[in-house]
């Protein structure tokens, strides 16, 4: 999902200063008044990228998010681009935040960052954190220019012919979504009625558009489809469902389960974040573009708290059966 915001002139102008003198570290970026704006530009104290992160001590506050721009590398691209969300942020501010974060990158222009990085603390910035980082991370060889446009070519002829190309999705007029197209056709058939009875989705961590998970099983039960759903990653469930009820025999209804597991590590931060955020976005798709009528919503961390007892109970909830009043018997009789 997008937030709809964009970068302003001033932010493009010290940008492009940043990109043509050397002796400048980075840019620091916020968002004011519905735009991304230069907060401050970093000069160079050393030609060492590890005596440099010392500047960014100041301004890297327990509760105010940022985006860090970095000249990290020798050979273009040059920059390393960091979003900064610490976790005691107002929640308006990180969802803010990390929604907008590929539109600063898209706008500036990608090709000028070698890589991007989330981060929720200030050690995560400091000479030890990028050191993690990088043992953690299969950064690219530099490519030339041809190089990188041969790539993106080739790239794109493959998901041509993959038909896993991406397409953004204007939801409403502040919130976009990029959908690959296997992702759209598994909903589109699903909100048809066609034999596809489970759909499930997940964020692809680098260009962060909604992907189809393959599954070709046709899961009966509760038991069956929850089975399939990672316990490690977060997950965007649709399932077809036949309670196991007389009355409703052939009645099927449309299930949603989001789960969002609670493991360890930098990644799974970031899911717990992301997913969150465009599970709106896929709900509005799912419903108003594909003809997906979810009956019921379910959300939870790990998928085996969904249950067919949990399920038919959020279905047929049991009424209440409240005591009759009866009026007391006068007395003496």
């Amino acid at each position: 999902m997008q937030s709809g915001i964009s970068a302003s002139e001033e932010l493009v102008s010290q940008f492009n200063e940043l990109l043509s003198d050397d002796s400048q570290f980075g840019l620091l970026v916020t968002i004011s008044s519905e735009a991304l704006r230069p907060l401050t530009n970093l000069p160079r104290s050393s030609t060492d990228f590890n005596t440099n992160l010392a500047l960014l001590e100041p301004y890297l506050k327990p509760d105010e998010p940022l985006y860090i721009l970095l000249r990290r590398h020798h050979n273009a691209p040059f920059l390393v681009a960091v979003t900064y969300i610490p976790d005691t942020a107002k929640v308006r501010q990180k969802m803010l935040f990390a929604s907008t974060r590929l539109t600063l990158v898209r706008e500036l222009g990608s090709e000028h960052f070698r890589e991007t990085i989330f981060a929720t603390t200030a050690d995560e910035l400091s000479p030890a954190g990028f050191d993690r980082h990088d043992k953690h991370s299969d950064l690219d060889a530099p490519l030339t220019e041809e190089e990188r446009t041969l790539g993106e070519v080739k790239r794109a002829e493959a998901e041509a012919g993959t038909g896993t190309g991406v397409r953004e999705i204007h939801l409403s007029s502040t919130m976009n979504m990029p959908v690959k197209n296997d992702a759209l056709d598994a909903l589109l058939e699903l909100g048809r009625g066609g034999g596809r009875v489970l759909v499930m989705l997940k964020i692809n961590s680098h260009d962060e558009a909604v992907e189809l998970v393959s599954d070709a099983s046709r899961p009966t039960s509760i038991a069956e489809a929850v089975s399939a759903v990672s316990t490690s990653e977060p997950r965007f469930t649709f399932f077809r469902y036949r309670p196991s009820r007389a009355s409703t025999e052939d009645k099927e209804v449309l299930l949603f389960f989001y789960t969002n597991p609670a493991t360890p590590g930098t990644k799974a931060v970031k899911n717990r974040m992301i997913y969150p955020l465009q599970k709106r976005a896929v709900l509005t798709l799912a419903e108003k573009e594909c003809g997906c009528a979810v009956e019921k919503k379910f959300e939870v961390e790990d998928p085996s708290e969904i249950t067919e007892e949990s399920v038919l109970e959020e279905l047929f909830p049991r009424a209440e059966t409240k005591p009759v009043f009866r009026r007391p018997k006068r007395p003496g009789r």
